[in-house]
């Protein structure tokens, strides 16, 4: 282990600073919140995008959310072959033993794993396409979504496949058995947003008219 080193010393001041404010003006919270356990009623499904910060957003306290990010905040179909699943994991704790009422999915604007895939699929990413690019076969999942912005003007296919990426994900959600029971009993409800990180914009995806529109 002697490739491990001490915590930064910027971050080190950051937690020292929290420790003697937040936490000791808060204490007992924190204290009932780890005593308690987590009870979330909803989960957030984002990008690991350092810009998206989704308690921010929605002003948001410990223990409100529970929060899965990853490359552009996909989730996979459901596919339970005995390999490693991490996003497939977070969802069936967060619904089998959680019991959150509400799952998120937060795209947002400029995402780099989405411009990836955009590159990938009309063929100006080729070390994207090899087998050893974890980035490629995680963004694979995006090419239905793909297909189907593929005709539009390149100036508007990014924020078109941000917002795909986002259907994608809700669409493979409902591959899962257990959430598909959930959502069909209303013990679940799935919801899609698209946020614009220079903006602060938030949209949500209407069924009713087919796209999104601002919250």
């Amino acid at each position: 282990m002697n490739h491990i080193r001490a915590l930064p010393s910027y971050l080190v001041q950051r937690f020292q600073g929290w420790k003697a404010t937040t936490y000791q003006d808060n204490k007992a919270w924190y204290r009932r919140l780890a005593a308690n356990g987590q009870h979330p009623r909803a989960m957030v499904i984002s990008c690991c995008d350092s810009r998206v910060h989704v308690t921010s957003i929605f002003g948001a306290d410990e223990g409100e959310f529970f929060i899965h990010r990853n490359i552009a905040g996909l989730v996979p179909p459901h596919n339970p072959d005995g390999e490693y699943h991490g996003t497939s994991a977070t969802v069936e704790y967060a619904v089998m033993s959680l019991g959150v009422a509400h799952i998120v999915v937060l795209g947002h604007s400029n995402c780099g794993g989405v411009k990836g895939c955009l590159d990938m699929c009309s063929g100006h990413a080729p070390e994207l396409l090899e087998k050893t690019s974890f980035v490629g076969r995680w963004m694979d999942i995006l090419r239905p979504g793909y297909q189907r912005i593929s005709g539009l003007p390149a100036a508007l296919q990014q924020p078109a496949l941000e917002r795909e990426a986002v259907l994608v994900s809700l669409e493979n959600l409902m591959t899962f058995p257990f959430v598909k029971a959930a959502v069909e009993d209303d013990r679940l409800t799935l919801h899609g947003l698209w946020t614009d990180t220079g903006e602060g914009e938030l949209q949500q995806f209407d069924p009713a008219k087919g796209g999104f529109v601002p919250v």
